[in-house]
């Protein structure tokens, strides 16, 4: 439906409505139409003026696209009349509706009534991220940074997770203010960073390295640089972190992931107690592995191969070095199938253990047990990330030791030119935000990426104070 570029008269809303051939949804079908094209108000408003004329009222549904219309062009007044006449006509409203709310007054000279609209949803159900987003930015831009702080703390509270971009907004909004309570939180943020092993972006970067710049009397300087791999700062010549594991370290994180992960939750584990317990005593039996490979995970490597021909491949390429390998697959890899040959599958079983599960089982506790239970040595393959496990431990200096372990010993399966497994070098320092006190070293990226990476980060900022 292409809409009109006028206001309408009744009779000629009622002409195109009687020629449209679905006349029960002409409005919502027109209204969408109309936010596409992003339509003038006046056109959409003459539309549910029609509308109120010949119903009485006007849907809930309708209202909403409204809205969308209005928050797209940043109708302030609009926005307040939809929402009263919604206050007054429903007595609660969906949260997408809270949203669009929220979103369109956040980014006016109304930005306070967000604020109330946010009160009202508490009342009903937990915030979502977008709405605690929308107001820290607004209170952010307005250069209240206590406010803005309180909801972002109350937002981590309800195990939010806030994106790159509100955090961000923190260090872009608070260049050149004073407060050693203000500093306080913005390097709380880094250390949040640093606490989930976030890499910020390159803008992301640049916001930092400007706010440290601006504070006050400090006087910090930033650099980017490269570390060498050493793990020698060239700007500062400070040493970073170690990235390997001490005995303790990882004889502590074997104790926590075998308590939490493993015996501590069926969520990730679809598996029966009897299997895991005839998994344990196979592995304790013929312990310890060199490598442990995610037998399925790695069959789906190269999708123009056979399953069995790539995990053949794997498996190949690490018996060459003399590893003793356990390989984790599932009972259908021994059906004689078009993608699991009975020959391909004898001659691995030659090269490696295996244990078979059933087919609905996961594996991943199965990889964490016998990799774990194989000593410091034992690396895994898997193109997994394991993050549901991560999730799962208790505490931070846990899930950051289980991230230092990941880095370290996982192998993980590229797709490449005749399947060959790469191994990352392990860097002798920790890729993490880090502090001495009176100078800090993040890792950046050159472009923004949502998804969790393992990918580790080459460039950093170096910032000292003069």
């Amino acid at each position: 439906v292409q809409p009109p570029e006028k206001p309408l008269q009744a009779e000629e809303w009622n002409r195109l409505r009687e020629s449209f051939q679905s006349p029960e949804i002409f409005e919502e079908v027109m209204l969408d139409s109309m936010v596409k094209c992003n339509s003038p108000i006046d056109v959409a408003k003459s539309l549910l003026t029609h509308v109120a004329k010949s119903n009485g009222d006007i849907a809930y549904k309708l209202l909403v696209r409204y809205l969308i219309l209005c928050v797209q062009q940043r109708q302030t007044s609009e926005i307040l009349d939809v929402y009263d006449i919604m206050k007054s006509r429903f007595k609660i409203l969906e949260n997408g509706a809270y949203t669009l709310l929220i979103r369109g007054l956040s980014n006016s000279d109304q930005w306070r009534m967000a604020l109330t609209i946010l009160e009202e949803v508490k009342k009903i159900m937990i915030p979502s991220r977008t709405q605690y987003e929308c107001c820290i930015k607004a209170a952010s831009r307005h250069q209240e940074m206590n406010l803005a702080f309180e909801l972002y703390h109350e937002m981590l509270a309800k195990d939010l997770v806030p994106t790159l971009d509100v955090l961000q907004a923190f260090f872009d909004f608070s260049r050149g203010m004073k407060g050693a309570e203000l500093q306080k939180e913005l390097f709380g943020i880094l250390l949040y960073l640093r606490e989930n092993q976030l890499c910020p972006h390159k803008t992301f970067m640049r916001s930092i390295k400007l706010w440290f710049e601006s504070i006050p009397e400090r006087n910090w300087r930033g650099h980017l640089t490269n570390i060498k791999e050493s793990g020698q700062c060239p700007v500062c010549s400070r040493q970073l972190e170690d990235s390997s594991l001490t005995e303790e370290e990882y004889n502590n994180l074997r104790e926590k992931i075998i308590r939490d992960v493993i015996h501590g939750t069926d969520t990730f584990r679809k598996t029966s107690p009897q299997e895991f317990e005839a998994f344990q005593k196979f592995v304790e039996n013929r312990l310890p592995f060199d490598v442990v490979i995610d037998g399925l995970n790695v069959s789906h490597v190269n999708a123009r191969k056979m399953q069995c021909e790539n995990l053949f491949n794997a498996v190949n390429y690490l018996a060459k070095k003399n590893t003793r390998l356990l390989v984790l697959g599932r009972k259908h890899m021994l059906s004689n199938s078009s993608n699991w040959k009975r020959e391909i599958m004898q001659e691995m079983q030659n090269k490696a253990d295996f244990f078979f599960a059933e087919n609905i089982s996961e594996d991943d506790a199965f990889l964490l047990y016998a990799t774990l239970r194989s000593g410091k040595h034992c690396k895994f393959v898997s193109r997994d990330f394991l993050r549901d496990h991560k999730a799962c431990l208790s505490d931070s200096l846990t899930r950051h030791l289980f991230r230092k372990w990941q880095l370290i010993y996982w192998v993980m399966s590229k797709k490449m030119l005749f399947s060959v497994f790469i191994q990352q070098p392990a860097l002798r320092y920790d890729c993490v935000v880090q502090t001495t006190g009176d100078t800090w070293h993040i890792p950046y990226k050159d472009i923004f990426e949502e998804k969790y990476s393992y990918r580790v980060p080459r460039k950093w900022l170096c910032i000292q104070q003069k």
